[in-house]
């Protein structure tokens, strides 16, 4: 991704992406992590599945129970941390 794009964070900050979506988000993968993409309201895109497929730190999240409050927040961090895709 390219470093000029925005983060989620920073979208969040903007107002463009809300707290509960970042969740939802969170919730969508939970679920189901072989989803593609989350999209947000905004038309941003995200593909969560590949944000941990591709971070070392997030490998525990296939083998934790989907209620584990430290995945989730290890996801939340990464999802924040993440530049989606614009719309």
């Amino acid at each position: 991704m390219t470093a000029g794009l925005p983060t989620v964070a920073d979208l969040r900050r903007a107002g463009r992406i809300s707290s509960q979506e970042v969740v939802a988000a969170i919730d969508a993968y939970m679920r189901d992590p072989a989803a593609e993409l989350y999209r947000f309201a905004s038309g941003h895109s995200l593909d969560v599945a590949a944000l941990v497929d591709a971070s070392p730190a997030l490998e525990k999240v296939g083998r934790s129970r989907p209620l584990d409050a430290g995945i989730r927040t290890v996801l939340a961090a990464a999802i924040m941390a993440a530049r989606p895709t614009p719309p």
